[in-house]
């Protein structure tokens, strides 16, 4: 739990982080900022009228990357759809900007936790440090 803990704490820090998807063949990359630890999983959100719900659907592997201070973490796994209102709610008390976009009761918003998942952080100056979880 403790190093789930760590790898959110660093994508809060860095405030954004690029989620890399695949379409077809093609990879897809783009900013997010959400993240969150509950019931020992690091989720994201997104919704689920976004093409990168589409493509996570069709292909769950995916991998996310953030920078800060000079070092930067890698995190990859598969992502899987969460439904469970109690971790929409957490989300949105957590990031209350959301409530603009999204409620737990819309149809739209999308909690997805990463399974299989390793965490690299890594600089210039330190040796790679890998979670798994």
């Amino acid at each position: 739990m403790e190093g789930i803990t760590r790898v959110c704490q660093f994508l809060d820090e860095a405030q954004t982080y690029y989620l890399a998807t695949v379409e077809g063949d093609q990879p897809r990359v783009r900013p997010f900022g959400t993240a969150l630890v509950w019931n020992s999983r690091l989720y994201i959100q997104t919704g689920k009228v976004k093409s990168v719900s589409k493509q996570l659907a069709a292909n769950p592997k995916a991998e996310i990357c953030a920078f800060k201070d000079g070092k930067w973490l890698r995190v990859c796994g598969e992502l899987v759809t969460d439904d469970d209102r109690a971790v929409k709610e957490a989300m949105l008390e957590k990031m209350p900007s959301l409530k603009a976009m999204y409620s737990p009761d819309d149809g739209n918003m999308q909690m997805l936790y990463f399974r299989n998942a390793a965490a690299t952080f890594s600089s210039f100056t330190e040796a790679p440090e890998t979670i798994n979880f």
